[in-house]
């Protein structure tokens, strides 16, 4: 299987690499002991993999799911030695995530058919949300694109500032109201900002809620019927940020999220300071909604657009 014969970005993939040090560490350390003294791939060796992806945050039903997988592999091979099995993990779990990352994006870029594009980001607060975005606005200006943001989470104060903070850093206009303004007001008033701008993308921060999933999906339902009046097929992605190093917690968010309002890609941030990096795994299989971006890392260039290969790659290396 040559799919890891690809020539990645080698400072894209150095920070890519140290950004899954601890889930990588955790995760050799666990199949070390399982497979020491072992030669063959038999049923123990498989029950203490399969303890070692659910423990990983990879969640049982894709755990099952890969287990099932190298099952066949070793159903078709007859022998297998565990000096083999890295080698299959990569490449079964890399098959798992082409079935829903296909045609993936290399780069930070947007359909030019579509102008201008628009981005709606949902998550709870805490998440790494409104940092997406400032890092997003960051990447498509240096693509050359113009970029305007719009504060539609008007329920804290804190977040408007942060969004100001991140368009005076980018450079990049900003439309926001008061806290405590209507949100489908102020997501209308920055596509109508960003048409007159002749602007490239416009990315609409939400409220970060999840008391109520009846009152998040009226009011999301509320912000694109809004926004639909300016652009008639906005938003354009629906993207949902998820906080990796909350492992399953995020997978609880991602199905609220996805009940509420129809997600269309995922951003998985903080896999830099986690154990949990195989939550990607897991929740993009899960969810069948593809992994758009990683943040592993703090910087302003530590937002990568997700490449499966090359998690992989970094994952099992």
């Amino acid at each position: 299987m040559g799919i890891f014969k690809k020539i990645f970005s080698s400072e894209k993939k150095e920070t890519l690499d140290k950004g899954l040090e601890k889930s990588k560490a955790s995760f050799f350390t666990k199949l070390s002991k399982a497979v020491a003294g072992k030669s063959k791939v038999d049923d123990n060796v498989l029950d203490d993999l399969e303890e070692i992806l659910v423990t990983s945050d990879v969640g049982v039903k894709t755990t099952i799911r890969i287990i099932e997988r190298i099952e066949n592999r070793v159903a078709k091979d007859k022998y297998l030695g565990t000096d083999e099995l890295n080698q299959i993990l990569r490449e079964e779990i890399a098959g798992l995530l082409s079935e829903t990352n296909t045609g993936e994006a290399t780069d930070f870029e947007v359909p030019s058919s579509k102008k201008p594009y628009v981005l709606m980001v949902v998550g709870v607060n805490g998440v790494g949300k409104t940092t997406t975005i400032g890092k997003l606005a960051h990447q498509f200006k240096n693509k050359g694109l113009k970029v305007v943001l719009g504060a539609a989470d008007t329920f804290r104060a804190a977040a408007i500032d942060q969004l100001q903070v991140w368009a005076d850093r980018v450079d990049v206009p900003i439309v926001k109201q008061d806290m405590g303004s209507d949100p489908a007001s102020v997501a209308f008033d920055t596509l109508q900002s960003g048409v007159n701008q002749d602007a490239d993308v416009i990315i609409i921060d939400t409220a970060g809620r999840l008391h109520n999933k009846v009152n998040l999906m009226n009011e999301l339902t509320k912000v694109k019927r809004v926004m639909q009046k300016v652009i008639p097929d906005a938003p354009h992605d629906v993207l949902l940020v998820l906080d990796g190093s909350t492992g399953q917690n995020a997978f609880e968010q991602a199905k609220q999220f996805t009940a509420a309002t129809e997600v269309t890609s995922l951003a998985v941030t903080k896999l830099d300071g986690t154990a949990k990096g195989g939550v990607v795994i897991g929740i993009s299989d899960q969810f069948k909604i593809p992994v758009k971006y990683i943040g592993v890392g703090e910087g302003i260039e530590d937002l990568q657009v997700f490449n499966k290969y090359e998690f992989v790659d970094s994952f099992f290396k």
